[in-house]
């Protein structure tokens, strides 16, 4: 589905039924150099069991027109024109990583378009390592590998996986590497500045989950769990045995998880 936002073409994905804003709505958010893609048990799940699917590439990542937009705060007044964009009064919004801190500001800045937040992967503050943010400028193959070294669980990385012949570690690389040039550097950087995030936490008042992978190195556990105290309304789920692209890595008990809340 294509959509028009701020005079600009974004897609978003629909989990295989047409989208219906009468329809509760749940937008999926995407990390750092991601796409779409990320979410594809999860949006068709929730598409064919009631609800209005928005899983979008946020501006210049997949299918959607650029430039990748240099803020936070520009991303998540972007996401509140694309609730509007998309003739909903208002959604639930489900982000990953840098997705997650969008959606969470956006809740803070825009309440009224934000029924519930779902925030995976995601502290306060996202400081990138000085190391990965300059290779993600001036060497974007080596921060991919860096990035997927690090997001991925231990386990996923020796196996294990439950759709035979899927190659987590592979289609992550893959992923990140076919980002247009400089989209890694000004997602990185967007995270790695932004500063509202307690505030934001603190302003919140729409019933939030925050769900962590035990494994998560990223974003540990104990600052996902300082997030939801944060937060008025929120619970925590952790899942075993998975890293930070736990939607991914578990898609099966990301979507119990969301299912449950949502």
């Amino acid at each position: 589905m294509e959509l028009t936002v701020d005079g600009k073409r974004v897609f978003a994905a629909t989990g295989g039924r047409a989208f219906d804003p009468a329809d509760p709505t749940v937008i999926f958010l995407h990390g750092a150099g991601m796409d779409h893609t990320v979410w594809a048990m999860q949006a068709r799940s929730f598409a064919h069991h009631g609800h209005g699917v928005l899983a979008v590439d946020l501006p210049g990542h997949g299918r959607s027109e650029g430039p990748a937009l240099p803020s936070i705060e520009t991303l998540a007044d972007w996401v509140a024109a694309l609730i509007v964009a998309a003739g909903a009064e208002k959604a639930a919004l489900v982000g990953h990583s840098m997705g997650a801190i969008t959606a969470l500001e956006t809740a803070a800045r825009a309440p009224e378009r934000v029924s519930k937040l779902a925030l995976l992967g995601a502290t306060a503050a996202m400081p990138v390592n000085d190391a990965l943010l300059n290779a993600t400028r001036d060497e974007p193959d080596k921060a991919v590998d860096m990035i997927v070294t690090w997001a991925v669980g231990r386990s996923t990385h020796i196996g294990g996986y439950r759709a035979p012949g899927l190659w987590v570690t592979g289609s992550a690389d893959r992923l990140l590497k076919r980002a247009a040039p400089g989209v890694l550097f000004n997602d990185f950087s967007a995270c790695n500045a932004y500063g509202h995030g307690e505030a934001a936490a603190a302003a919140v008042r729409c019933p939030t989950l925050v769900v962590v992978g035990q494994g998560d190195v990223m974003t540990p556990a104990k600052k996902a769990q300082g997030l939801c105290d944060t937060i008025a309304d929120a619970r925590l789920v952790a899942i075993p045995g998975a890293g930070h692209m736990m939607m991914v890595e578990k898609p099966d008990e990301c979507l119990d998880a969301l299912r449950a809340f949502l």
